[in-house]
């Protein structure tokens, strides 16, 4: 039997991963748009959004590893993160950005050893010191000489993921959300003023890490009902709207790249994110799991995972597949 808890804390987590999804959607258009002449769209993506919303889609993922491997065990996660190397060949068709490859890489690299370590502050301690040395050396990366296949960086990646593993075990009190949020939103501010004035990229990192801490604890502060019904369908569908939201940035490229007021980012995002939490919502009505994540699953425990809901009451589904978080 899940607890009232435990599923309040998944749906949170859906929630968050979902925000996360939006923000990422934003910009990864916007990095495909023209940014020349400068606008202040253009400022305020550059300055306040980019480069925060992919270390809390980082720290999720390795929070659901652990859930994962609370139902199953090594074999099955790695199996589970070649299929995600295989999604992540197949955007790689189309869309040069995707994450999915060093998701799958990285995974396999840093959170499989690390789950052999007791408890979570040792996997803490070990995440927080490889997000100190990949912040102080402009992110970081894998050193070069390796197959081409593999990711060479951000070390900030794998660090989120150690991150994220640690604090799922230790399940830190929810009076700490506040003060995080007040130190991370102060830091954030402070080191955001000091990038641009500086430009040093280190410090850049260091405002996105504690923008990215400020963004996920403001969030949850905020939660309530109505956004959480908002964010929880784009979290729980992941995959699938990560992948179409790429599908569309790469059709609307011409768009993007002949708007000299990047006003169609805007547009372009706005119109996706509103028909996938409409279309989300209503396949999450019928079925378990979405479209990529249940092909992802059945493609995981190597058999035909039923999909099809019998009630679409929120109570009687199991808990949430961990998807790409």
């Amino acid at each position: 039997m899940v607890s009232l808890s435990t599923r309040t804390r998944i749906r949170e987590l859906d929630a968050l991963r979902g925000f996360a999804v939006g923000g990422i959607m934003l910009v990864n258009t916007w990095q495909h748009a023209r940014h020349e002449p400068a606008t202040g769209i253009d400022w305020t993506i550059d300055t306040l959004l980019q480069s925060r919303f992919y270390p809390i889609f980082s720290l999720l993922f390795g929070i659901s590893f652990v859930l994962f491997l609370q139902g199953a065990d090594r074999g099955v996660l790695l199996r589970r993160l070649f299929w995600l190397m295989v999604f992540g060949l197949i955007q790689h068709s189309w869309y040069t950005g995707e994450v999915l490859i060093d998701y799958a890489f990285f995974g396999a690299l840093v959170l499989v050893p690390a789950s052999f370590l007791p408890g979570g502050v040792p996997v803490l301690v070990l995440g927080l010191a490889l997000l100190g040395w990949s912040v102080a050396n402009d992110g970081g990366s894998l050193p070069l000489g390796l197959p081409s296949i593999v990711p060479t960086g951000p070390l900030l990646i794998p660090a989120a993921f150690l991150i994220g593993m640690g604090l799922m075990r230790l399940e830190p009190s929810r009076r700490l959300l506040a003060p995080a949020f007040a130190v991370s939103a102060l830091a954030g501010a402070g080191l955001t003023v000091a990038w641009v004035s500086t430009g040093d990229w280190s410090i850049y990192l260091a405002a996105a890490v504690a923008g990215a801490a400020a963004y996920s604890t403001g969030l949850l502060l905020a939660l309530r009902p109505w956004l959480s019904a908002l964010l929880e369908p784009l979290g729980k569908m992941a995959l699938t709207n990560y992948i179409s939201g790429t599908l569309i940035i790469f059709l609307a490229t011409p768009l993007l790249d002949t708007d000299l007021t990047r006003w169609s980012v805007i547009a372009v995002t706005a119109g996706t994110l509103a028909v996938q939490v409409l279309f989300s919502r209503w396949w999450l009505g019928r079925y378990r799991y979405g479209p990529l994540e249940w092909i992802w699953r059945c493609l995981t425990w190597f058999r035909y995972v039923p999909n099809r809901l019998e009630s679409g009451r929120d109570e009687n589904r199991p808990l949430p597949d961990p998807g790409v978080t």
